[in-house]
């Protein structure tokens, strides 16, 4: 039998404990709002209005059931923040096809949206990722990170939803790729597997301050890239070569090449 005083000591722990929802719970419901967005995700099909209707509304009364059991953790009532964040779903939703868009047109191996939406782990990545930031915008705490801590098990892709990305955006490959939570992306940016968009430091003092780099539009940054801190930034049409380790800001249209040299020596 265990000792009383540390199982007193875990049930004091217990009683400290703020109540929050399941995380199968949560992956459950999220992953219900991407395969009804996305037939191509789902052998269920719709085949009226009315009955798509009916499964936004049992959504919408999951997510707000979630959110009432944190209730006390957040700062306006679960079922207005609910609402809000359902309304921005049909902005979420032109994002992620301007993403589709974007890897359709940017991989000589993609055939179809239908594939892409079907086999991509960068649309799946996203997916999670957008619906995560408009949860994030809402300040609702944890759930946003739990959803994409979920697509980065899955993906090996790993997006803080506090990131900022813009439309068409594009991960080739993708397993490997960190976006920190004050990263900024703009437009038509692709990125390729092993890039690392992070922080120069990890000083905890560092916490309510911009720490990763801003990307603007156009960039291309291909893999095992690492680019850091919060006042870095990319010019726009940029593009970054592989490996490159950079730390200081470069202006738009800047070609940057590791340089390594390469013996084969042969017997």
């Amino acid at each position: 039998m265990l000792p009383k005083d540390f199982l007193d000591k875990i049930v004091a722990q217990h009683q400290q404990t703020p109540p929050f929802p399941a995380t199968s719970d949560i992956k459950k419901l999220f992953t219900k709002i991407v395969l009804t967005l996305f037939p191509e995700q789902t052998r269920r099909h719709f085949n009226t209005t009315d009955e798509l209707k009916a499964v936004w509304e049992s959504i919408e009364n999951g997510l707000e059931s979630l959110l009432y059991s944190m209730k006390d953790q957040l700062s306006e009532d679960p079922a207005v923040i609910a609402h809000r964040f359902l309304d921005q779903i049909p902005v979420i939703y032109d994002l992620l096809q301007t993403d589709v868009e974007a890897m359709v047109a940017g991989d000589p191996a993609a055939t179809t949206s239908y594939e892409v939406i079907r086999t991509y782990p960068g649309f799946y990545a996203l997916a999670f990722y957008r619906l995560a930031h408009g949860l994030h915008q809402e300040k609702v705490p944890l759930i946003p990170r739990i959803l994409t801590e979920y697509a980065h098990s899955k993906t090996g892709i790993d997006i803080h939803p506090g990131a900022s990305i813009g439309r068409y955006f594009f991960m080739d490959h993708g397993t490997g790729i960190v976006i920190g939570e004050t990263t900024v992306i703009g437009e038509r940016v692709k990125i390729y597997q092993g890039v690392t968009l992070g922080a120069l430091s990890v000083d905890k003092s560092m916490a309510s301050t911009k720490r990763h780099p801003t990307i603007e539009d156009g960039v291309v940054i291909y893999s095992g890239a690492t680019i850091l801190g919060g006042e870095t930034i990319v010019g726009k049409d940029s593009i970054i070569g592989g490996n490159v380790w950079l730390t200081r800001s470069v202006p738009a249209n800047t070609k940057i090449y590791h340089q390594e040299n390469v013996k084969v020596i042969q017997d």
